[in-house]
């Protein structure tokens, strides 16, 4: 098998992995991620506060803390193994201690978060809760995808462009294209 085979088969199979992960509705993320973000979070706030866990509601002085989907982010996770298996050229092991660090520096800043904002709930800022939750769902939950994701590209000393990369490497690669050449050389 040549080179530029093999690249061919090494994107069919990276972008089915990312399709296949996804469904249904990122099922995989909110059920490896929401255990993972829940018991933490409860640990934490069971260090402060008497508290009890049903399911993914802590109960603290009689205010129920909800941790919903959107709270696990499952997309955030999603849209950092997006960037990961999108870009070309990394080695296996490598991509593997990539995601890794990627989930686990998601997860611990998710699980802070969530606890900052239980502990305001907790103690009766109502009003400064819904602005720093807003201020967190709107800028912050972004600001740390990319982060992490600048933070991986200068750790690991990533080269390529997501997504990018790979079209570039089809588009130069593609039959059409050298169907092109081939006919404008063989007019010439």
């Amino acid at each position: 098998m040549d080179k530029i085979t093999k690249q061919f088969k090494n994107i069919f199979i990276r972008y089915t992995i990312l399709i296949l992960s996804a469904l249904p509705n990122l099922f995989l993320f909110y059920f490896i991620f929401t255990p993972l973000t829940v018991y933490p979070v409860y640990f934490l706030i069971s260090l402060f506060f008497e508290s009890s866990l049903m399911g993914d509601i802590i109960l603290v002085k009689g205010i129920p803390i909800e941790i919903i989907r959107a709270c696990v982010a499952g997309s955030a996770y999603y849209l950092l193994f997006i960037l990961n298996l999108s870009t070309p050229g990394i080695k296996t092991r490598k991509r593997i201690k990539m995601i890794l660090l990627s989930f686990a520096a998601l997860l611990f800043l998710n699980i802070i978060r969530i606890f900052l904002l239980s502990i305001m709930l907790i103690t009766d800022s109502t009003s400064l809760f819904d602005i720093t939750h807003m201020l967190f769902w709107y800028i912050l939950s972004v600001a740390f995808v990319l982060g992490i994701w600048f933070l991986e590209v200068k750790l690991f000393k990533i080269k390529q462009i997501p997504i990018y990369s790979d079209l570039k490497f089809i588009y130069n690669n593609a039959s059409l294209k050298k169907s092109k050449k081939s006919k404008s050389a063989n007019k010439n």
